[in-house]
């Protein structure tokens, strides 16, 4: 694994300047996948606060299945237990989006309203023109179907962000304790159930299907 160390400054001037080699009109799509706790969410606001309208995020987050779509599955209890696992994302609605809107340069996906833990559908907006978009997620880089046809179809590269499964666990185990008010108890039983796991999963598969491996330094 070659990890490259760089900063969010250093990655802000290769995306600047990677919009401005671009044809008028061209899209450059890149997937940005990484575990729960490696701060993509931070890494991409940086991106955009910086890029403006060069760039376009969107989120998977919006692509968890509703609460009410949980309690109809085969295991209900499990499902919520372990929601945020790939099987509690709507993962084929998430790769007919993209690619539709690779295809057409535009686009409006769900968000997710942390208020209601449930997606706010047409919340994301894609506007059409040259463009540097950034999906963000966990599993967009997993080698299983129909996630794979990510990279096949839609991404024009696959970047992991990379930070230790120890430090991932580490900052999950803190967010649910101080932001999500478990107690510590809780916390770490979450952690061992479902975020390790989690984590594991998308950083042994996305390594090996990545383009580049960033650790932001």
């Amino acid at each position: 694994m070659h990890k490259e160390k760089r900063t969010c400054d250093e990655l802000i001037k290769e995306l600047s300047s990677k919009f401005d080699s671009l044809p008028e009109n061209r899209q450059y799509w890149i997937g940005l996948a990484g575990g729960p706790g490696s701060g993509k969410s931070t890494v991409t606001g940086k991106l955009k606060a910086a890029l403006g309208d060069k760039i376009d995020v969107i989120p998977m987050d919006g692509y968890h299945y509703y609460r009410s779509e949980l309690d109809l599955m085969e295991d209900p209890i499990e499902a919520h237990e372990r929601r945020g696992a790939p099987f509690t994302f709507n993962a084929e609605k998430l790769v007919e989006d993209l690619t539709r809107a690779h295809e057409s340069g535009s686009g409006l996906f769900p968000g997710f309203d942390h208020s209601k833990c449930d997606p706010e559908e047409r919340s994301v907006s894609l506007a059409p023109g040259k463009k540097i978009v950034i999906v963000e997620g966990n599993y967009l880089l997993l080698s299983e179907s129909p996630w794979n046809l990510l990279l096949l179809d839609v991404f024009d590269e696959g970047w992991f962000l990379y930070v230790p499964l120890e430090e991932c666990k580490r900052r999950v185990l803190k967010r649910h304790h101080q932001v999500m008010k478990m107690t510590r108890e809780e916390a770490m039983w979450r952690v061992m159930t479902n975020d390790g796991p989690n984590a594991e999963l998308v950083t042994n598969e996305s390594i090996q299907n990545a383009h580049r491996v960033i650790e932001i330094q």
